[in-house]
């Protein structure tokens, strides 16, 4: 065998030399490379011009203009709510609720919320109304043109005095779109969508009282009766409370300032509610029965001139002033002016008493026509020539007795005139009753120099005068009291929020009569009720002493400006022996039946004055009428 054969070296030979530049051809410009310098340079102030143009921005931003963007930014960021002040309770005399508060809500929106920049979903204000309106009880295009009418807006008002079960509902509604905004199934468009705490007036007893208390409007504030009068009393103070928001959400770590609001008073009235209400269903029957236009019934305390009752029919219910008649509204009792007719004989009688042209036992002859100026006057009824007392007169009503009375007080008729006029003004006729209700009438009373031709005549029996019920049962009271006018009042006092009472001021007193004359003018109305001659019998009380008078005068309609229908009424106080409660019942228009006011007003009147004398505990008579003579014997 053979050897393998090593693998040849390779033999070393002499190294290649290393090429050589390459040298530039002849006429050939050498290449430099350029300076950065310039390029940098350029850049520098470049970038020095933008941060220059930033610095300025925020120099501005930061200092000129901060409180300007400041204040931008607190308004897009804090939201201002009204804190409403409690509204005060309206309170009969013993404090039972006649009108209060309880708990209730604004429910507002953020318009801006809803636009489609914000909340990226075209027609979101629809979806919210949609959503709303079936709570609310309202149209979806209404709540649709509150969200969209200024839709820069951060908050408007959907709906006010709402349930906290409705705001339940809509929170409720809220949470189920917040949780499908959460997992992208729908925007939530109720995102802006907040309540703002109220309170809503309530008159727990409905329609009792309701032309006296009045009623609240929807901003809260009164719009009739004492809820007006009173309004700055009831009212208080609404606060301001300040929070940060995002979203419509309160930041619960942001900013909060607040201003408590301060509530109302409380007021307590001089009515007795179950005295009101006796009042009231007494009157609201006999309208129905007599098928009237109106009726009032007036309770009045005769030793202070609290009114304890004012009451009138029809009424309304001040919880659903949506339901109830405009005519209806008002408190006509204090605001209807009416010819008085015979109630009013008593002032003539009074001023014949107390200047001592005649007295109870006087002799007035008394023929069946009386001719005097443009006409000849006659009493309800045809009669043979009567031979009255002036306690007959009264006690019979007759016109003409009454005329031949008033002739008394003067030398001439115009000499009369001025005296009556004086004893008119006196007892509150054509004068405010101090009250102050609003829209309440003075009544009318023209001055003695325009009781022309059979007004001079008429007015000494009620006819050609005007009054309102509250001034009529005042007149009995003035009697009632010793021939002592106390002005009328309605309020006892308030409560503030420290729960301390503040009693009203003492009504002022003025004398009318005296002492005697108003004792004289007592026994002849009690003639009215008790001698069977009177006109007021069916006022009787069984235990009780009873001093009243009938009325029935031609009726102007409102309407027509003329003489249309009658006004049936009766006036009186009980006990007789010691005063206590004046009552006047009136009757516009009857229609069914009588008209004669001691058929038609007699029976309220003692329906309600007995209702009044047992809730006062008044004991009955200690004593017997008088029972002064009607007629004599003109033999």
């Amino acid at each position: 065998m053979t050897a393998p054969r090593q693998p040849r070296r390779p033999v070393p030979g002499p190294a290649r030399p290393a090429a050589r530049p390459a040298r530039p051809r002849p006429g050939a410009q050498a290449l430099r490379l350029g300076s950065p310098r310039p390029r940098l340079r350029a850049i520098g102030v470049g970038l020095t011009l933008v941060m220059l143009v930033f610095t300025v921005r925020l120099l501005q931003v930061q200092a000129v203009d901060a409180d300007a963007y400041a204040a931008r930014a607190n308004l897009n960021r804090y939201i201002p709510v009204t804190l409403a002040a409690e509204r005060g309770a309206i309170t009969d005399r013993t404090g039972v609720d006649l009108a209060t508060t309880v708990d209730a809500y604004d429910v507002t929106a953020a318009p801006d919320l809803l636009t489609p920049e914000r909340i990226k979903v075209e027609g979101a204000a629809r979806q919210a109304a949609e959503l709303l309106a079936p709570v609310l009880a309202e149209e979806v295009d209404v709540l649709e043109q509150k969200l969209t009418a200024n839709p820069k807006s951060k908050y408007v008002v959907l709906a006010r005095r709402q349930t906290p079960q409705t705001w339940r509902k809509i929170a409720q509604l809220k949470q189920a779109q917040a949780e499908k905004a959460r997992h992208g199934k729908a925007a939530n468009v109720l995102a802006g969508v907040n309540r703002e705490a109220h309170s809503k007036r309530v008159y727990p007893n409905g329609e009792l009282a309701a032309g006296l208390l009045g009623f609240v409007n929807g901003d809260g504030r009164g719009g009739g009766g004492l809820e007006a009068q009173l309004d700055e009393v009831l009212a208080g103070r609404n606060g301001k409370r300040v929070y940060a928001q995002s979203g419509g959400r309160q930041v619960p770590t942001g900013d909060v300032k607040e201003q408590a609001a301060v509530p109302g008073s409380d007021v307590e009235l001089t009515i007795d509610r179950d005295i009101q209400w006796a009042a009231q269903n007494a009157v609201s029957r006999q309208v129905r029965e007599s098928g009237a236009d109106r009726g009032y019934v007036v309770v009045q305390d005769t030793r202070t001139g609290e009114i304890l009752a004012m009451a009138s029919a029809p009424g309304y219910d001040p919880n659903d002033l949506a339901h109830a008649d405009r005519a209806a509204l008002g408190n006509p009792a204090l605001q209807d002016a009416y010819e008085p007719g015979s109630v009013s004989k008593i002032m003539t009688m009074a001023a014949v008493l107390e200047e001592g042209v005649a007295t109870p036992m006087t002799h007035v002859e008394v023929p069946n026509r009386l001719p005097r100026a443009d006409r000849a006057f006659a009493d309800d009824i045809d009669h043979p020539t009567w031979h009255l007392t002036l306690n007959g007169v009264l006690a019979k009503s007759s016109n003409i007795g009454t005329i031949l009375a008033s002739e008394q007080l003067g030398k001439t008729r115009e000499e009369a005139n001025e005296v009556l006029y004086t004893y008119l003004r006196k007892f509150g006729i054509g004068r405010p009753t101090g009250l102050e209700f609003p829209g309440e009438t003075p009544g009318l009373l023209a001055k003695p120099a325009d009781w022309k031709s059979s007004r001079a005549y008429t007015i000494p029996f009620g006819q050609g005068l005007s009054l309102n019920a509250v001034q009529a049962a005042s007149v009995y009271s003035t009697i009632a009291a010793g021939g002592e006018r106390v002005q009328p009042s309605l309020v006892r006092g308030s409560k503030g929020p420290d729960g301390r009472f503040t009693p009203a001021p003492a009504p002022p007193r003025t004398r009318v009569v005296s002492e005697k004359t108003a004792r004289e003018l007592t026994g002849m109305l009690e003639s009215v009720v008790d001698d069977q001659e009177g006109t007021g019998t069916k006022a009787k009380i069984p235990g009780y002493r009873v001093a009243g008078k009938t009325g029935t005068s031609n009726r102007v309609d409102p309407t027509t400006g003329r003489y249309h229908g009658y006004t049936a009424s009766f006036a009186g106080f009980a006990p007789a022996d010691a005063p206590r409660v004046t009552v006047y019942c009136a009757l516009q228009n009857p229609t069914r039946g009588s008209y004669f006011g001691g058929q038609v007003c007699g029976p309220v009147f003692k329906q309600v004055m007995e209702f009044a004398l047992k809730t006062l505990q008044i004991p009955p008579s200690g004593s017997q009428p008088p029972r002064l003579p009607v007629s004599y014997d003109g033999q």
